[in-house]
């Protein structure tokens, strides 16, 4: 059997209509959900949460529970998704 290309690893994980556009925004800084709704015109809130989830699980995202008054959640790169930017800019996917 032949092994999976680091490659095609790393597409599958950043696969799907908005686990990309999170990634680049996510590199501007910590996400708030509401926030990044609101920037994924079109996107509904159960696509968003499936592909933030996924992410997460991936462990290119870090989710941060904010215990401040409204309580919120953030959602930043991890230390492996950072390592990553540089990728995403090699092939133009980050501008």
């Amino acid at each position: 059997m032949q092994e999976e290309c680091p490659a095609e690893g790393l597409l599958k994980m950043l696969s799907g209509k908005w686990k990309p556009q999170i990634f680049r925004l996510a590199q501007d800084g910590p996400l708030r959900f509401n926030s990044l709704l609101r920037q994924l015109k079109g996107a509904s809130k159960q696509s968003v949460a499936l592909a933030l989830k996924e992410l997460e699980t991936a462990q290119l995202l870090d989710k941060n529970v904010v215990r401040l008054k409204p309580l919120h959640i953030e959602y930043a790169l991890s230390e492996k998704g950072r390592e990553l930017i540089p990728v995403f800019r090699q092939l133009e996917l980050l501008v």
